[in-house]
């Protein structure tokens, strides 16, 4: 009898991009931006305590954080990721995004504070409900936000920023290097995933 093998990582990521594509292609402008409103209204009542809230300066398809950025409260900083180059390790400048990273992403500029974040929107490809990610695959993330937890007094809430197709049902198996999510954003829901 066989046994029936289970899509690699990969195949994952490939797959949840694929679907990630298609469904942020299918949306008119004006949904879309009422879904991120939405998405804003959902996350910016749980940002109330938060200093330093890191986002990302959101690829094509990627459901976007500035609208959520945008109901921050007075005292309250917005960060954006910075690399120095392609081999360096990801932080967080004080935003906005207004030069070319080294893969053409906008990101702060070099001169812009280097900011500690308390709260970090994280960009996905896909997630399941107990926050396990998948990226895009570099361990950008997973390395920063590593970083962050692990330095004196680290601790830093991870808030998954999702368009609803990129939640997955089932539960993904997460390497031993995977941060999981506190929790997950959607337009329509919000997952505690601790």
């Amino acid at each position: 009898m066989a046994v029936p093998s289970h899509p690699s990582k990969a195949d994952r990521r490939r797959a949840a991009l694929e679907a990630r594509r298609s469904y942020a292609r299918s949306l008119a402008p004006g949904l879309r931006a009422e879904l991120e409103a939405k998405l804003a209204e959902i996350v910016a009542p749980r940002l109330i305590a938060a200093k330093i809230v890191a986002a990302y300066h959101p690829l094509k398809d990627e459901i976007s954080p500035y609208p959520v950025l945008a109901r921050l409260g007075a005292g309250q900083r917005a960060a954006l990721p910075w690399f120095l180059d392609r081999d360096s390790r990801m932080i967080w400048r004080e935003a906005p995004a207004v030069e070319p990273s080294p893969w053409g992403v906008l990101q702060p500029l070099a001169e812009s504070e280097a900011l500690a974040p308390d709260t970090v929107l994280v960009p996905l490809v896909a997630a399941d409900r107990n926050g396990t990610r998948i990226g895009h695959g570099k361990g950008h993330y997973d390395r920063a936000l590593a970083h962050l937890r692990g330095r004196e007094g680290g601790t830093v809430f991870t808030i998954g920023l999702a368009w609803e197709p990129q939640i997955l049902q089932e539960a993904l198996e997460p390497d031993p290097w995977d941060v999981p999510l506190d929790a997950i954003a959607t337009p329509n829901e919000w997952i505690d995933c601790r």
